[in-house]
């Protein structure tokens, strides 16, 4: 069976726009994907990766022209500058990393709401409240995805995941992961889909 790890950050907007289109190669290639949410606050120090507000003006500026471009490309709703941007993105991780126990596409289903409801719904995804919301608005109860995100067992996985993926050398997100070779950004899908349909 054809396996995808999938690292990302839920407030990744190229994560964002490449999540669908992800889902859809996985799926027209009988491809399995592992949800695997990281820890970009340690992947940056460890591999050269520097956070959005601290890059040069230049690397900003370009950051925002390319995410235009691919907004208009892809003919889907994003906004720009949400206002809840950066946040606190570990709560939102161990949420997904609960969902994996919930049936096949949880984890997947999960991940895609919480990165739209940032980055094209303007929703604050590191507020409880909100983020309580969204688990129910894809038929999860609540209550239980929180409870298990908040068990030592949760931190430890997503702390596992991150350690994996600089073990790894992923350094951006999203970074897949196929037969041993990573596969960095959403614009690299075409890629990794072309390795998918060769075997």
């Amino acid at each position: 069976m054809k396996t995808v790890d999938y690292y990302f950050s839920p407030m990744s907007p190229w994560s964002y726009l490449g999540h669908s289109r992800f889902a859809d190669i996985a799926k027209r290639h009988g491809a399995i994907i592992n949800v695997k949410p990281v820890d970009y606050g340690k992947i940056f120090p460890v591999s050269g990766g520097v956070p959005v507000a601290k890059r040069a003006p230049q690397r900003q500026a370009y950051r925002f022209a390319e995410l235009k471009r691919w907004q208009k490309f892809l003919d889907v709703p994003l906004t720009l500058e949400p206002k809840f941007f950066p946040y606190d993105s570990s709560l939102a991780a161990r949420l997904i990393i609960a969902a994996e126990g919930k049936g096949s596409g949880s984890a997947m289903r999960l991940a895609g709401a919480l990165l739209k409801a940032c980055w094209a719904q303007d929703r604050n995804m590191a507020d409880e409240a909100e983020l309580a919301k969204v688990c129910q608005e894809q038929g999860f109860e609540p209550r239980e995805l929180f409870a298990a995100s908040k068990l030592d067992e949760g931190q430890k996985r997503f702390d596992a995941l991150t350690e994996e993926a600089i073990s790894l050398q992923v350094f951006g997100a999203p970074t897949y992961a196929y037969k041993g070779e990573l596969y960095w950004g959403q614009d690299r899908l075409d890629f990794l889909e072309r390795a998918l349909a060769s075997g």
